[in-house]
């Protein structure tokens, strides 16, 4: 597999795709007049097709999100998914509690795929972050090439994060830590003898790498090797056989990283079924959870198997997003699981567990987080779902992508976009009205619109408003007016941003 070097344009995040509505100082805007599907536009026209927006023709293939269970006293907040697979759009998404788009950018060339979507503290300062790249595999499970990405609140790339050395920054994960460092895993293919488990001598080991960089200067603090302290023997995962038997034996499989509240690392190795933890200074390994080789005894409702994102939570326990499938399947479902540690007394004993009421079994990826008011929130992996509970395992809220996406996680965090492009206009003629279709890629403030009409671009006297509908809000104007303005409003009336104004074509 080719390395793929992506692109260090300098990128506006908030745009999005810019051919299709009106950038700061650019002027280009949509008139689109009765009975076109096409916009007016100075670049490419979309493709084919009915427009899902048609303030955004470029989106008309973003996965629409359903909400099944609808939202009942929710945490705040909004939901960020990585749709994957299907033939829509992927990139990173936002969508609030109703599924409604808040912010889409399309992965750009040569990255195929976004990975873990989150929002993190850096310098003090809400971010996005996610990973960008290639990935050897579908919807996030093979081995990935590419690198993490750091967006502030108005959506702008402030940097990119990369591996030390020659080694490719793997995609499961991707922890900012309160001294601005970056933690995350690195698959390395390294030679090795694999005969002693019936491969060949010559055969290559997929090891598990963590790297903790600073993000600052990109140097290399700390690495830890999984070869170095867990034995082949201990992997669940079968050796490559026949012709694929000098592909790399992927026996560890690491899928989450972070860290325990006394500063040291959290680790999940998917194929051992063990999660560890680790000092961050010795890299010693402190405990190990789980697996062939536990060094703490596990009581039976706390097992599991081919598991992913192992967190400390705020009382004190740890949980698991337990998949119970994989190669093999453990378990009729998935579930997130709590339980707790007792170092002193080498015991780990069950809390509780959350199950999704369609009973999933997601056999890859999946994700388990706290809630900051106590709840919990599940991204179901393969199963393309997100549930969010009440403490007592109540169901507060459930939903999902189209059935033949993936996201590889899902979660739920609070945060207040701000995008320095301008809002996006698209016109057309129905009858003796002007329909004026407006959104906002992005925007969080939003709470209603206005749209402004004249015979001039200055000389706009005519007005409609609406409180926001939604990722795209229609407005209409009587008569046909030469020129329409949208302005976005928070909810004291103060205007926010401005579209280019738009000639109505007819």
């Amino acid at each position: 597999m080719t390395e793929a070097k992506l692109s260090r344009r300098n990128l506006l995040l908030g745009v999005g795709g810019a051919v299709v509505f009106s950038a700061a100082g650019a002027g280009a805007g949509y008139a689109i007049a009765a009975g076109q599907d096409d916009a007016e536009t100075p670049q490419a026209a979309p493709q084919a097709g009915p427009a899902k927006y048609r303030s955004r023709p470029d989106l008309r293939t973003l996965p629409d999100v359903t909400i099944t269970t609808p939202a009942n006293a929710t945490a705040p907040g909004y939901i960020f998914l990585t749709p994957a697979s299907g033939a829509g759009l992927w990139g990173p998404l936002i969508v609030d509690d109703k599924g409604s788009p808040v912010w889409f950018r399309k992965v750009p060339d040569p990255a195929t795929v976004a990975i873990d979507f989150k929002v993190q503290q850096y310098q003090n300062k809400p971010v996005l972050t996610w990973w960008e790249g290639t990935i050897g595999g579908t919807g996030g499970q093979g081995v990935g090439q590419g690198e993490f990405v750091i967006a502030d609140t108005s959506y702008r790339e402030i940097t990119r994060v990369r591996a030390a050395g020659s080694e490719q920054a793997d995609q499961h994960d991707f922890v900012i830590t309160p001294d601005d460092t970056a933690i995350f895993w690195v698959y390395d293919p390294v030679p090795y003898d694999l005969s002693a488990l019936g491969g060949p001598a010559d055969g290559v080991l997929h090891d598990g790498v963590i790297q903790e960089i600073d993000i600052r200067t990109g140097k290399r603090i700390f690495e830890w090797r999984a070869r170095d302290h867990v034995e082949l023997s201990e992997s669940y995962a079968p050796l490559p056989e026949g012709d694929s038997a000098h592909l790399p034996y992927d026996y560890f499989h690491a899928n989450s990283v972070g860290l325990d509240a006394d500063g040291h690392i959290l680790a999940s190795a998917r194929h051992t079924w063990a999660v560890y933890k680790i000092d961050r200074k010795s890299g010693e390994v402190h405990w190990r959870v789980g697996g062939k080789k536990s060094d703490l005894t596990v009581d039976e409702k706390s097992k599991f198997s081919w598991q992913h994102d192992f967190r400390r939570r705020r009382d004190g326990s740890y949980s698991v997003f337990d998949n119970g499938a994989g190669v093999t399947k453990e378990r009729e479902q998935s579930r997130g699981l709590v339980f707790k540690v007792d170092e002193g007394a080498k015991t780990v004993t069950f809390v509780q567990e959350f199950l999704h009421p369609e009973k999933l079994s997601a056999p890859t990826q999946g994700n388990f987080r706290e809630l900051a008011d106590g709840g919990s929130f599940i991204g179901w992996g393969q199963k393309p779902y997100f549930t969010e509970y009440a403490p007592d395992g109540t169901v507060r809220l459930d939903g999902h992508l189209p059935l033949d996406n993936q996201s590889y996680r899902a979660y739920k965090a609070e945060w207040a976009g701000a995008p320095l492009d301008q809002p996006a206009l698209g016109l057309h003629v129905d009858g003796g009205n002007v329909v004026v279709s407006t959104s906002w890629n992005g925007s969080t403030k939003v709470a209603k619109w206005r749209a402004r009409a004249g015979g001039q671009p200055r000389a706009l006297d005519q007005t409609a408003e609406a409180g926001r509908t939604g990722f795209e809000t229609t407005l209409k104007l009587p008569g046909t007016p030469e020129y329409v303005v949208a302005e976005a409003l928070d909810s004291s009336g103060k205007v926010l941003g401005i579209s280019s104004a738009i000639p109505v074509r007819v």
